[in-house]
């Protein structure tokens, strides 16, 4: 009998361990969820903010699909606005001459390069040219170029070198690369 009460007492207390451990693990898991960042609170308002940034978005995009057609008239007006391709070079040579004199720098070594955009209709046409003048009057003439009702895009500058061997005080040649576009002729 002795032996049946001390495995008795063996079989209680290791009971009561198991006891002890499953509450100790309880309340381990149960202070978890208590300090959980994603409090039922916080998860309600994480998610309405998430719904107003997606309603925005959504408020956008329609903006976006009503605003095109303007777009498009826009885009359109633009293309219309280039100089047709059977009278741009011209054109171009025509109006970079006229701002070459309004501004008194020197137009020298015009040459064009063109590429042909078959899917808008159109053509780039890289322009290389020198101009010489002093500094004033060069930035005059970008300046000009910048304020025309045509498209240049100025793609770089390059301080040129003086094939003459004169070297006048205050003049600089500059190499002008830049970008203009036709319109396909209709």
């Amino acid at each position: 009998m002795r032996r049946d009460v001390k495995l008795r007492k063996k079989v209680i207390l290791g009971g009561v361990l198991v006891l002890v451990f499953a509450d100790v693990v309880l309340a381990g898991y149960s202070w978890h969820l208590s300090s959980s960042p994603h409090a039922p609170q916080q998860q309600f308002a994480q998610e309405q903010i998430q719904l107003k940034l997606l309603r925005s978005d959504i408020e956008r995009a329609q903006k976006i699909r009503a605003d095109m057609p303007n777009i498009q008239k826009d885009c359109d007006k633009f293309e219309r606005s280039l100089p047709p391709a059977g009278s741009g070079y011209s054109f171009v040579a025509s109006e970079l001459g006229g701002v070459a004199r309004k501004t008194g720098i020197q137009l020298e070594n015009l040459a064009f390069k063109e590429t042909k955009i078959p899917s808008r209709g159109m053509t780039e046409v890289a322009v290389d040219a020198t101009v010489g003048g002093d500094y004033k009057n060069v930035v005059g003439f970008l300046n000009s170029l910048q304020r025309s009702s045509s498209l240049y895009a100025v793609d770089s500058l390059t301080l040129a070198t003086d094939n003459a061997g004169q070297s006048s005080s205050g003049i600089i040649k500059v190499a002008v690369h830049l970008k203009t576009y036709f319109r396909a002729a209709s």
